[in-house]
This record gives C-alpha cells, sequence and structure tokens, in this order.
C-alpha cells in the first residue's frame, strides 16, 4: 500500500513545476530550434548538380587533351610537309589566290594558296569566247565564257571539264567549267600547261620552275617545284612522272618525278618527240638521225635517259610532235609525209624495224587525237572537220576523209575531246 494515500505512483511531494510559459518565450526556442537544424548540413544521398559539374569537367579535361594532341598531330605534319617541299625544291615561290570567275556574275568561290603565277590583269580580263567541245561520234557541247582554249579533258569525278587555255601575250590560263555553268580560273600567266590523262595532276612552266599540282574539286593542292633550263618546258605526264623537253629547237627529253629531287644530271639527246605509252610501260616517240630534219621511230626505255630499245626507219615523219598510240599498243596515228603532201600515217608498231612502213589514213591532224577503240580514232583537220579512221579501211587501202561537225557556225573551230 501506499504511504500517501490518494496517490497511486511513487512521486513525492514537493516543489510543484511550473508549466505556464510566456507566447514570446516558446517563440524563441521554436526559432532557436529550426535555426540549429537549417545551419546543419546533410548529405544528400543523390546530388544531380554535383555530378553534372563533374561529368562535364570530365568532358572538358578530355577534350582538351584530344585538342592538344590534334594539335601537335597537324604541327609534325605540316612541319614534315614544309621541310620535305624546302627540301626538294630548295626555293621559295610566291604564293597566288585561285580566282574565280572573271565575269560580273561570279559566285563566291573557294580559294587556295598554291605556289605559281601571280594572275595578271590581261588573263583576268581577256575577252571570253565560248567552245564547242566534239567528240568523236560529232555529238557537240558548248563551254560558254572560257576561251581561248586549245584543249579540254573531263575532271575527275566528271561534273565539269577543265580547259587549258590558248598561248597568248599574258601567258595561259587553266579553267575549272562545271556542268552547272559556274566557271573558275585555276591559273592565270602560266607557260605551257601539261593535264594527266586522268585530269588527276597539272603540270605548268613558271618563270625559272617547273611545277606539279593535284586536282581536287575546284582547286590546286600539294603543288612541288623544281627549277629547269630556261627552254624547258613540260610535254605530257607518263604515269606520275612528266617528261620534260629541254629544248623545243633540239632533241632531248627527261623524265621527271616529282618528290624526288631537281632534273636528273644525266638527260637524253636523242629523242624528237614522244608520242605514248605502251601496255608494258615503255615509250613510243621520234630519235634524231644523221640526216637533219628526218627521224626515226623508237620504243624507249623510261628511264631518264630514255634509252632506245627498238628502233625503225622509213616513214617520213612531221615533226610537229603530234600522234598517238592506240590502247593496246598496237598503232600509231602520226603525222607525216606521203609523196609531197602532208598526211596522217597509221603505222604497225609490231612491225617496227628497218625499212618500217606507214599507209596514209587521212589529211593531216590539227590538236588531239581520240582513239575510242584498239581500230577506231578520230581527229580534226586544219578546217576543223571530224575525220573518223577505222584501221581495218586504212589497212585496205580507204583513207578516212573529213567531214564537216553538224552545228558548228563557219570560222569556228571545236575542240574534241573523248566522252560526253
Amino acid at each position: 500500500m501506499s504511504e500517501f494515500p490518494g496517490r497511486r505512483d511513487n512521486l513525492t511531494d514537493g516543489p510543484q513545476r511550473p508549466y505556464q510559459v510566456r507566447p514570446d518565450e516558446l517563440e524563441g526556442a521554436v526559432r532557436e530550434t529550426l535555426s540549429h537544424q537549417v545551419a546543419l548540413a546533410r548529405p544528400l544521398s543523390v546530388d544531380p548538380a554535383g555530378q553534372a559539374i563533374r561529368r562535364a569537367n570530365r568532358i572538358r579535361r578530355r577534350r582538351t587533351a584530344a585538342g592538344l594532341a590534334l594539335a601537335a598531330v597537324a604541327t609534325v605534319l605540316l612541319s614534315a610537309g614544309m621541310a620535305q617541299l624546302g627540301a626538294e625544291t630548295g626555293r621559295d615561290g610566291s604564293p597566288i589566290v585561285v580566282i574565280g570567275d572573271p565575269g560580273p556574275t561570279s559566285r563566291p568561290l573557294p580559294t587556295a594558296s598554291i605556289p605559281g603565277p601571280a594572275p595578271s590583269p590581261e588573263a583576268s580580263t581577256a575577252p571570253l569566247v565560248s567552245e564547242t567541245l566534239v567528240n568523236a561520234d560529232g555529238r557537240r557541247l558548248v563551254l560558254p565564257d572560257v576561251g581561248p582554249a586549245d584543249r579540254v579533258q573531263p575532271l575527275p569525278s566528271g561534273g565539269g571539264w577543265l580547259v587549258v587555255g590558248a598561248s597568248s601575250a599574258a601567258g595561259r590560263s587553266l579553267w575549272v567549267v562545271q556542268d552547272d555553268g559556274l566557271v573558275q580560273v585555276l591559273l592565270a600567266g602560266a607557260g605551257a600547261i601539261v593535264l594527266a590523262p586522268d585530269s588527276l595532276q597539272v603540270a605548268w612552266r613558271d618563270g625559272g620552275d617547273l611545277l606539279v599540282a593535284g586536282v581536287v574539286g575546284t582547286q590546286l593542292i600539294g603543288a612541288v617545284r623544281t627549277p629547269v633550263p630556261a627552254t624547258a618546258e613540260p610535254v605530257r605526264f607518263v604515269g606520275d612522272s612528266v617528261l620534260v623537253r629541254l629544248d623545243p629547237a633540239s632533241a632531248g627529253h627527261t623524265l621527271w618525278r616529282p618528290g624526288t629531287g631537281p632534273l636528273p644530271e644525266a638527260l637524253d639527246q636523242k629523242s624528237l618527240n614522244v608520242y605514248g605509252r605502251l601496255p608494258d610501260g615503255r615509250l613510243v616517240g621520234q630519235v634524231a638521225t644523221t640526216e637533219p630534219g628526218r627521224g626515226c621511230l623508237a620504243v624507249l626505255a623510261p628511264t631518264r635517259q630514255l634509252d632506245p630499245v627498238r628502233t625503225g626507219c622509213g616513214p617520213d615523219l612531221s615533226q610537229d610532235g603530234i600522234g598517238e598510240v592506240s590502247p593496246d599498243g598496237r598503232w600509231l596515228l602520226v603525222n607525216g609525209d606521203s609523196g609531197k603532201a602532208g598526211r596522217s600515217l597509221l603505222v604497225d608498231l609490231q612491225r617496227l624495224g628497218p625499212g618500217a612502213t606507214a599507209v596514209a589514213a587521212g589529211p593531216p591532224i590539227f590538236g588531239a587525237i581520240v582513239w575510242s577503240d584498239e581500230a577506231h580514232a578520230s581527229y580534226l583537220d586544219g578546217a576543223g572537220e571530224l575525220v573518223q579512221v577505222v584501221v581495218g579501211q586504212v589497212r585496205a587501202g580507204k583513207p578516212a576523209s573529213p567531214a564537216a561537225v553538224p552545228g558548228v557556225p563557219a570560222g569556228d573551230r571545236p575542240i574534241l575531246v573523248k566522252g560526253f
């Protein structure tokens, strides 16, 4: 039993605790408790902002490292390229800017800086004409505002043409003409210009130097130069090399491979003209003889000295250098004399040797020769008419006759091209 009647607990009687609290004291206590809770930083189980910041920092570090690596690689490549070009040529070329359509309606065009001749005012303001192209079948195509020109080839990627301008007091020009009508000048004021058969490269004379560059789109890239004698000029591409004639007034060629140094010291002194390449890589050309003004045909080794492998004398060949080998290497269509008149001649290269003979194929050739296949060739005569040579008929004693190209105005001379 409890000692204190009326109580059910073990509390003793004593001073009573006051439970009366003023409102201002209660409000202060609550404020103090809340302020302590706010001041206490509690970690969150998920921190999206922190994760995003850390992720951004990682990405920034990776991009910075990648950018530095790419910059280092580009610097090494550029330095190596400049060192190679300097080592190959030992010359500093004045850069030119590829200029655009000289017409008043020109559109913005891409530009490139390459070593070469500076565009001359005479070349960029020369009056332009329309050039008519004709293929081996007689079909026509007109290129406006690109002339006068003397050679045209398709662009490497198609969709247009490379046009080599005719020689003038201001030099030669090289145009790109796209199928949409856009005209762009790649070179102006150059010397002799030679295009590779596939149009992927171009070689040209610039002052005392010979240059070779690649054709990419509507630009020339990767130009390499080498000094050449004052009378030397490029003639044609032979594979990746350029055939250079040392002096148009005398015999002598050499092969220069861009990127392998200057012209070789050992030079050929016998070849007069080179007409083309056989399937095995050897060349067909004309070599000088002891008789002035006369040359013999020869198969030449593709070396810098162009050593004759096989020679055949007999056909009376012209000195103008016009001629082309058939795709199979069997036939040579070349200018020469038949009797007392100038004619085109068909030579059987398989029978090249002592007493080699040729048959008259048609009137003299002016400009390019296009072999459609091993048995058909076409060219233009002095009047700009189309001559279509059929090997079987020529060998049977039936030379080809010229025919006017339909639609070509009188006095206009078309340019023969392959394809389109």
